[in-house]
């Protein structure tokens, strides 16, 4: 079992920044690929960033790329999702997710179904 809590999020104005941290307990933390979703009033969950066990290989959705930075500490049981020139679009709860296994193909790891444990979310809003 793995227990996920997410912090970080909060207010923030259009075009300002913000830092997302999600923290693991439980079982081995470099064992999962990690990744971080978002699902605003109405919408279904989307995929945004995720990253390897290792911290190699980082993958991003279009909306995300150039503005957003996943990254990850396993000595610190924590990944972290670097948000930038963000938009109110933006607007959303967003969860941490890891995936067991230590190889993922690319496209499993954009697919929420297939994440094992769960955060329970933090709101991010952004003002216009």
């Amino acid at each position: 079992q793995v227990q996920l809590v997410e912090s970080g999020g909060g207010l923030v104005q259009a075009g300002g920044s913000l830092r997302l941290s999600c923290v693991a307990s439980g079982r081995t933390f470099s064992s999962y690929a990690m990744g971080w979703f978002r699902q605003a009033p109405g919408k279904e969950r989307e995929f945004g960033a995720a990253i390897s066990w290792s911290g190699g290989n980082t993958y991003y959705a279009d909306s995300a790329k150039g503005r957003f930075t996943i990254s990850r500490d396993n000595a610190k049981n924590t990944v972290y999702l670097q948000m930038n020139s963000l938009k109110p679009e933006d607007t959303a709860v967003y969860y941490c997710a890891a995936k067991d296994g230590s190889y993922h193909p690319p496209q499993h790891l954009r697919m929420a179904q297939l994440y094992n444990y769960w955060g329970q979310g933090t709101q991010v809003t952004v003002s216009s």
